[in-house]
């Protein structure tokens, strides 16, 4: 099981603004799913040592942003967020907080590992490789109610399997593995800012993403690129592509 990291203790949203950040991860990584009930003003106090007014004043934030809704009589519930994106570095901050590799309602098919030589020149600029070396490649979709899917690719150094051979099989890890590469190597892995980008869609993707178009129909998607280094360089270039329509919204 995933090792639970240590965690802080809740320190008090002295604002609405902070308070709605809050709750604006939850949402946006998954802890708070789509239709699940918001805490209710008596745990919040309890957990976060606020007030009232704050709260109040927090909710009207995340209603104002389409986050939540109030339903009279019956309470307030996250809305359906199918086409906002969860980005790969939102997954590895819910990780971090909560220990869990997957959000509420989360599942993981069409796994994929192998080598692949580079065909996409910006993925070996980033992993600092000279076009058609060969990498390590491993593909996954992730699928979440009320999310739209996410292909998420990692394309990794060859010199991370001289520690971690286990990146060639196709099972799961069962935590994040640059844990373990540290743990092995002693180097600490840092991730760059998180990158926003377009590309037109490739029909491997598309059938990942289960979207049918026309073959003369070209659609650009959404991409979002996370990039880790260690002491000797970039190590990781972490891929998540999403369905032609889809949209992300920023937290960090």
């Amino acid at each position: 099981m995933p090792r639970a990291p240590k965690k802080s203790a809740p320190r008090k949203a002295t604002t609405p603004a902070e308070l709605a950040a809050h709750y604006r991860s939850k949402i946006e990584d998954g802890t708070l799913a789509p239709g699940e009930t918001v805490p209710s003003h008596t745990k919040v106090i309890e957990e976060l040592k606020t007030s009232p007014s704050t709260i109040n004043k927090a909710w009207q934030i995340l209603k104002a942003e389409g986050l939540i809704r109030t339903e009279p009589g019956k309470g307030t519930f996250v809305t359906d967020q199918s086409d906002v994106a969860v980005t790969g570095a939102a997954r590895l901050r819910r990780i971090e907080r909560t220990g869990q590799p997957y959000a509420p309602g989360e599942t993981v098919t069409n796994r994929w590992v192998g080598l692949r030589s580079v065909a996409d020149p910006k993925i070996a600029e980033l992993l600092e490789v000279e076009p058609h070396d060969e990498i390590v490649l491993r593909r996954r979709v992730h699928r979440r109610p009320g999310r739209p899917p996410t292909v998420d690719l990692s394309c990794i150094h060859m010199r991370a399997l001289i520690d971690v051979p286990e990146l060639l099989q196709e099972q799961p890890f069962d935590r994040f593995w640059q844990e373990i590469y540290t743990e092995r190597t002693g180097r600490e892995v840092t991730r760059a800012p998180e990158r926003r980008t377009a590309r037109l869609v490739s029909n491997d993707e598309l059938k990942a993403l289960g979207v049918d178009l026309p073959d003369e129909v070209a659609a650009a998607v959404l991409v979002v690129v996370n990039v880790f280094h260690d002491e000797n360089g970039p190590l990781e270039v972490w891929e998540d592509v999403y369905p032609p329509g889809a949209w992300q919204v920023d937290d960090e």
